[in-house]
Order: C-alpha cells, then structure tokens, then sequence
C-alpha cells in the first residue's frame, strides 16, 4: 500500500481505527508495529481472511489514533526511527536505512555531461 495521502478509517471488531495498511506480510506487518509503537501509537492488528489455505496469511494494521495519517507524517517528519532520526519515505517502505532524505536540491544546478 503506497503513500496515497488519503485517511482511510474504520473497524476491527468493536475498536474504530485508522488504517495504516492492507495486506501486508509478516514481516511487513512487525516492523510497522514495532515503528508505530515506538512513536506511541496503539497499534491494532486483524488477520485477513484467506481465499484458499495456500495463500499466504496477509494482514491489516491500524492505529487507534483518528486523526493519524501516515502521508502526513511522514512528509512532516513527524515519526522517530529507532535511534531516534526522522522517518523518510524509504525508510517507511523499508527501501533503505537512510533518514537523510534530498527531496530537493537547494537550487544547485547539476553539471551537464555535454
């Protein structure tokens, strides 16, 4: 589920709850738990139904904080890592460990290769 900036709420069993992903793996699944957690979120996990038992078990995880928005957030760099930097966007996709991110170039003109 990518970075769309649309909040997306609604249930797991009786608890309303903000929507961080869809349908992600195991692994997936730990590391935005442990992320939301360590940022001091309520993190709520539901397993999603499977069509066949060969599929693999998918999952859903929110947050119990209405007004979260996980676009948001990231792009306020309002979210801690572990050791206490800035989430970047490809830190949140799990794309990379560098929190030092250049969204862009404070107005130095790269070199042409001409």
């Amino acid at each position: 589920m990518s970075l769309s900036g649309k909040h997306m709420f609604g249930s797991i069993d009786e608890t309303r709850v903000t929507f961080v992903e869809k349908g992600v793996d195991a692994d997936r699944r730990d590391f935005l738990k442990a992320l939301l957690e360590h940022n001091g979120f309520e993190v709520v996990i539901k397993e999603d139904k499977r069509k066949t038992e060969e599929d693999p078990q998918l999952y859903t995880v929110a947050v119990t904080d209405m007004v979260f928005n996980p676009t948001i957030w990231i792009f306020q760099r309002k979210l801690k890592t572990f050791d206490g930097h800035k989430v970047t966007r490809g830190y949140w996709h799990q794309e990379t460990e560098d929190t030092k991110p250049q969204y862009w170039n404070n107005g130095r003109i790269e070199p042409s290769e001409d």
